[in-house]
């Protein structure tokens, strides 16, 4: 008989397929979510590309709205994101 599981411990993978400066590259990330939206992609994208960066004007403010993180990451030349899910 299998054994109950917890909703909690599910986590999801995202397999996230983008161009940054005209090169695609993909990127794969665990989440608790059942959905990663675009502009949330986005904004992992801009952290893995511009977290480091000494200033932190180059990220998107937390009020921001989603086509301004989407307009954001463009000009810093992250495009055509496309996510795709898998349930672990």
């Amino acid at each position: 008989m299998p054994l109950p599981t917890d909703v909690d411990d599910i986590m999801y993978t995202y397999h996230i397929k983008y161009l940054f400066n005209g090169e695609p590259r993909t990127f794969l990330l665990e989440l608790k979510e059942q959905q990663l939206p675009e502009h949330e992609a986005a904004m992992h994208l801009l952290e893995l590309h511009l977290g480091d960066a000494e200033n932190g004007l180059i990220m998107p403010t937390a009020d921001s709205t989603p086509e301004q993180i989407l307009e954001h990451a463009e000009r810093v030349g992250i495009t055509e994101i496309e996510v795709f899910s898998q349930t672990n």
